[in-house]
């Protein structure tokens, strides 16, 4: 042995610690969650229309619907796009051929005229559509 060393009684092993650091898992979760709080509202998409309320059900609705909207103004929508009521019958006859459904959903905002309404739903009927639904925001 050599001079000046201590002689240590207990074994230097280290006992491993089991406790979880859920530290890390906690910061990603608060910076997940802060992400889809202020990316949900950006999810939403299509015209800003007023719709009217009605006392129905919500409807079924299959994959990728046909949404015409039809805005106060009396501007026409199908989809994001906005159309004139002169194309209407001819965009939808072409999209019509390359779908199975002829289903379209109309969304008119209830201030919108009358007439104008009617003109997009008689549009619709013309291009061959066989069933037409009106969207409608429930009662509060």
């Amino acid at each position: 042995m050599i001079a000046g060393e201590a002689i240590s009684l207990r074994p230097r092993a280290r006992r491993a610690n089991a406790d979880i650091n859920i530290t890390p898992f906690v910061d990603v979760m608060l910076v997940l969650l802060i992400i889809f709080m202020v990316a949900a509202p950006l999810m939403q998409q299509g015209i800003d229309v007023d719709l009217p309320e009605t006392s129905t059900q919500a409807l079924r609705v299959q994959d990728n619907p046909l949404i015409l909207s039809v805005k106060k103004d009396g501007t026409y929508f199908l989809g994001k796009s906005e159309i004139q009521i002169e194309n209407l019958v001819s965009k939808l006859e072409a999209i019509f051929e390359a779908r199975a459904s002829k289903e379209i959903y109309l969304r008119a905002d209830k201030a919108a005229p009358y007439g104008t309404v009617v003109k997009a739903m008689a549009a619709a009927r013309e291009a061959g559509s066989d069933q037409l639904g009106i969207v409608t925001e429930p009662e509060m």
